[in-house]
């Protein structure tokens, strides 16, 4: 029975990131994978969504050449070639975490993990044949076990994904035919993502959200103008409605909603998107009967992501909200530097969250509204795009940036963000809040020009009225 000084569960963001961190550091690691590594970021989410966009991106810019003194034909639209570029991005970093595994020694064992007692690893063969180079199925043992399983899309009752009528975000993005009508059942980050690829590229979209307006955990004035932005791109929106169901036929669906007025109405289309969320990758570790502690469906952690069992630790999606990637990486590196007793960081610190529509949103800490929940004093300041030099160079003047201040230490507390790549540069206020960063710290950092950056200099500046462009 081999012995490992780690085992990490899940080939994720989270997974791997901890995996090679603790190679780094030393220790002999082993990471179990059932389907790909990289997981769903890698293969099924951030990436593959990414260059959809980015495709429609360009599409767009071709639409809008004229402006800029080219005039450029209609362009055709290979949705072929633009699924099979995403896929082809996938496989190549899916092979960059293959080779960083190589590299620093790391085990890969192939199938479906479950704890079967403090320290055992017992894997049993999953789908598909084995890739070649891996462990096979068996009994493992670690000293220390890191669960980074994930999480899977949520299935409505009712809605099942079937491929033809109704839609998982794999569907989504391996579709052979641009659908003419597309309901997404779900306002939140996905579901806004996949309304502005397909509406781009010439699909009736209807997006759906049952709270009363889309993007409801970001910043209200933020989220107002991002649904007005996708307005402009012909997206109907429906706010505070439910889906009663969906019968199919030959031609589609007719999905059946509730308003809030209790009205009923009737939307007939060709496809149906399921994006309400994400639950996490629990059934089957075992860890319930371990005695580890869950809450709301998701492992409970501790610093560094102990758990209440020793020896067993939780980061990314199951380890609970936010569900991102990029604190599920962080979340792994803190995890392996305390496996390894190594001194740092114990407590994650504020994480920003992005979509990736066109304008994307960028947002990091409390919102407005949630800085009135505390009952806190701070101020505000706005700074539209259209003060910038570069946005209007760009033709991408609609968007803001919006900071709050705490009014007594003077230290940022949140910062929300629209426009073009803004996404680049919430990092300014990432590192502004993870060192403590004062306003006039702020006010006094030079930023190039012309840049879009810029705002954020503006905004800061605005919060003391004392904007230069406004």
């Amino acid at each position: 029975m081999p012995a490992y000084d780690l085992i990490v569960i899940g080939a994720g963001p989270g997974g791997y990131v901890a995996a090679i961190r603790a190679a780094q550091l030393g220790l002999r690691t082993a990471v179990v994978e059932r389907r790909h590594l990289g997981g769903v970021c890698l293969n099924w989410g951030c990436i593959p969504t990414k260059s959809l966009l980015h495709s429609a991106e360009i599409l767009q810019d071709l639409r809008t050449a004229g402006r800029f003194g080219i005039d450029v034909a209609e362009p055709a639209i290979s949705l072929q070639k633009i699924i099979e570029r995403s896929r082809n991005v996938a496989a190549q970093l899916n092979a960059g975490v293959q080779f960083l595994f190589r590299k620093n020694k790391i085990d890969t064992i192939w199938g479906d993990a479950e704890i079967t007692d403090r320290g055992r690893v017992t894997v049993k063969a999953s789908p598909g044949d084995l890739p070649k180079g891996v462990l096979p199925p068996g009994d493992y043992e670690a000293a220390h076990i890191v669960i980074a399983t994930g999480a899977r899309e949520r299935v409505l009752p009712g809605l099942a994904p079937d491929g033809q009528h109704i839609w998982s975000y794999h569907h989504a993005m391996t579709a052979t035919e641009l659908p003419e009508t597309l309901v997404i059942i779900g306002g939140g980050a996905i579901g806004v993502e996949f309304a502005a690829f397909y509406a781009e590229l010439g699909t009736k979209v209807t997006l759906i959200e049952r709270m009363p307006r889309i993007l409801p955990l970001e910043d209200a004035e933020i989220a107002d103008q991002m649904a007005k932005a996708l307005k402009k791109k012909g997206i109907d929106i429906l706010c505070s409605a439910t889906i009663c169901d969906a019968p199919t036929t030959d031609a589609g669906l007719t999905v059946r909603l509730k308003l809030a007025d209790g009205e009923i109405r009737m939307l007939k289309t060709e496809k149906l998107l399921s994006a309400v969320g994400v639950v996490a990758n629990i059934e089957g570790l075992g860890v319930e009967r371990l005695g580890v502690e869950l809450s709301n469906g998701t492992i409970r952690t501790m610093s560094r992501g102990r758990t209440t069992v020793p020896g067993i630790y939780a980061i990314g999606d199951v380890a609970g909200p936010p569900m991102l990637a990029h604190k599920a990486e962080h979340q792994g590196v803190m995890c392996a530097e305390g496996i390894a007793g190594r001194a740092g960081h114990t407590e994650l610190g504020p994480v920003p969250s992005c979509v990736f529509a066109h304008p994307q949103l960028a947002s990091i800490g409390l919102t407005e509204e949630g800085a009135v929940a505390t009952g806190r004093a701070f101020e505000i300041g706005r700074f539209s795009l259209r003060g910038n030099g570069k946005a209007v160079t760009l033709n991408e003047t609609d968007g803001m940036v919006k900071v709050l201040f705490d009014a007594q230490t003077r230290q940022v507390i949140g910062a929300h963000m629209l426009g073009p790549n803004v996404s680049e540069f919430i990092s300014v206020f990432s590192l502004a809040m993870t060192v403590g960063a004062t306003r006039e710290q702020l006010a006094a950092t030079v930023f190039p020009h012309p840049t879009l950056s810029e705002v954020v200099h503006e905004a800061v500046l605005a919060s003391e009225g004392r904007a230069i462009h406004a």
